[in-house]
């Protein structure tokens, strides 16, 4: 499989995209106004103890208090997570964390202590930032954990005697009052002269933050981890993407920078983009990104795929679509699955949904082929960054599974609700407005007040009634004894109208409009 960064680089926006045999899979963006704060160190302060929770609320400076478990107060000393707490959270939420025993947070922590955290979760939708007290510092090749004592090894090393060489020589230069290692994906086949430097690099970061952190009132930042591009050259470029390209002259020139400096074999990877065409357009990317707000997605082989993301979950609803097979419906319904498994795998990661996620995979009577979609699916969900967790395929023909959340979705991140549905997706029929102006009328006409009245709608509104009910005011203002006319404005919403008495052309609007 041959897999690409593209960066796209401007003033006020910077766009990072991962493709995967030429099609994209991860997108990132950052604005000088919306900083991502994942990985950022603040010395809070505890603004609320929630026993009933076991969590307290830290005030970080932040327009909503953060959260913190009291299962992020001690240390994990058996997950090999190789982005540490500032990457993926190692297990928060949902899993066996959760299921071990902590000291009450009412007898750790009181309200009006300062104290140090890091942030694991951006703050989505009402709810404030994730944080912890175990704070770790991402390197190129190593996690470090000042607080911890653990020594891992990235669970996608998978070589034992790797594993075991790089543990060794980890634990040989660390001392019990040194802190924790993680080495990360890319650290395999390191020197004890990489690890040397690295880990003296990290160890005075934190020796710079523990300085800060006296100097500073709380609540205070005391630590930015690194911008979006800087992150993904050091978290994710590594001699397993084939090319990297920026049309960016000073980005691309601070990436070999850093490149140089700490994996020159990476250098001739790096290419300045220098086409006519926009970088994303000539990779076929903003066409992908304008499918990824669409609910529907197709399959190669004429099926497709429904995602709808609520608050609760997100479904996902697989159908056979215009591909009938030959004559085998076994195979056909197994291909439409077979597709859909690896397309889902893919709109996760695009889309960066995170929680819990529910597929209707369409009904299989065999064990067998119930098994085959399971294994495509874990086969390649299992490319995300991401954690997930995948369970078998149920008797209803559905498939439940987790996705780490860390930060709001794509669509989260570049949409907003809808003015007329408030995000609903759906608006009042014409049918049933005009319905609802019938309603308000006879308030009108009931209540005695008015003798005139011109109702403001929306164009399309205004056109039904002219074209499906064109006797709709002569005859409603005759049952009624008003005198009725009708006008269009088209800055209504096209389920919102408004009541004007006449003369004044009073707005009576709120008297009348209930249902």
């Amino acid at each position: 499989m041959r897999r690409e960064i593209v960066v796209h680089a401007t003033a006020r926006e910077k766009r990072v995209a991962i493709l995967e045999d030429s099609r994209l899979v991860e997108l990132m963006h950052e604005r000088p106004d919306e900083r991502r704060i994942v990985g950022d160190m603040y010395l809070g302060v505890v603004e609320a103890i929630v026993p009933g929770l076991q969590a307290a609320f830290i005030d970080i400076g932040a327009e909503k208090a953060a959260f913190l478990h009291a299962s992020d107060l001690v240390s994990d000393e058996d997950e090999d997570d190789e982005n540490g707490q500032a990457g993926n959270g190692r297990g928060r939420g949902r899993g066996r964390r959760r299921d071990r025993t902590y000291p009450p947070i009412q007898d750790v922590l009181q309200k009006g202590q300062p104290i140090l955290v890091q942030v694991t979760k951006e703050p989505i939708g009402t709810k404030g930032a994730r944080v912890t007290s175990q704070v770790s510092l991402p390197g190129r090749f190593l996690v470090y954990m000042p607080t911890s004592t653990h020594v891992g090894v990235s669970r996608k090393i998978e070589d034992r005697e790797e594993r075991g060489r790089l543990k060794k020589m980890v634990r040989q230069m660390l001392k019990e009052s040194d802190g924790g290692v993680i080495v990360r994906t890319v650290g395999e086949e390191l020197t004890q002269k990489g690890l040397d430097r690295e880990l003296k690099t990290l160890r005075k970061s934190w020796e710079k933050i523990q300085k800060r952190q006296q100097g500073v009132k709380p609540p205070a930042v005391v630590y930015q981890d690194a911008r979006l591009t800087s992150g993904i050259i050091r978290d994710v470029f590594s001699d397993q993407i084939d090319k990297l390209t920026v049309d960016s002259t000073e980005m691309h020139h601070e990436i070999k920078s850093y490149l140089g400096t700490v994996d020159p074999d990476l250098l001739d990877r790096v290419e300045l983009y220098a086409g006519e065409a926009p970088i994303f357009d000539e990779f076929g990317i903003e066409e992908e990104i304008r499918k990824a707000f669409s609910r529907k997605v197709d399959l190669p082989s004429g099926g497709h795929v429904v995602i709808e993301q609520t608050e609760a979950l997100v479904s996902i609803d697989v159908n056979t679509g215009r591909y009938t097979g030959r004559k085998d419906p076994k195979q056909t319904i197994l291909r439409t699955n077979l597709d859909a498994a690896v397309e889902i795998a893919r709109q996760l990661r695009l889309r960066d949904v995170g929680g819990i996620i529910v597929i209707d995979f369409i009904d299989m009577d065999e064990e067998a082929s119930r098994n085959k979609v399971v294994q495509q699916m874990r086969a390649h969900i299992g490319r995300d960054r991401a954690r997930t967790k995948i369970f078998t395929i149920s008797e209803l023909g559905l498939l439940q599974m987790s996705r780490q959340r860390v930060s709001p979705s794509l669509d989260q991140r570049m949409t907003g609700p809808c003015p007329y549905c408030e995000g609903t997706g759906r608006i009042l029929a014409p049918e049933t407005v005009v319905r609802r102006i019938e309603r308000a009328l006879t308030r009108v006409s009931r209540a005695g007040r008015e003798r005139g009245i011109t109702i403001l709608t929306h164009p399309v509104i205004a056109l039904h009634l002219l074209e499906n009910e064109p006797r709709f005011l002569s005859g409603l203002g005759a049952d009624l004894n008003l005198d009725l006319d009708v006008r269009d404005d088209p800055l209504l919403g096209l389920d919102e109208f408004r009541l004007l008495a006449h003369p004044a052309d009073t707005d009576v609007t709120a008297k009348y409009v209930t249902t």
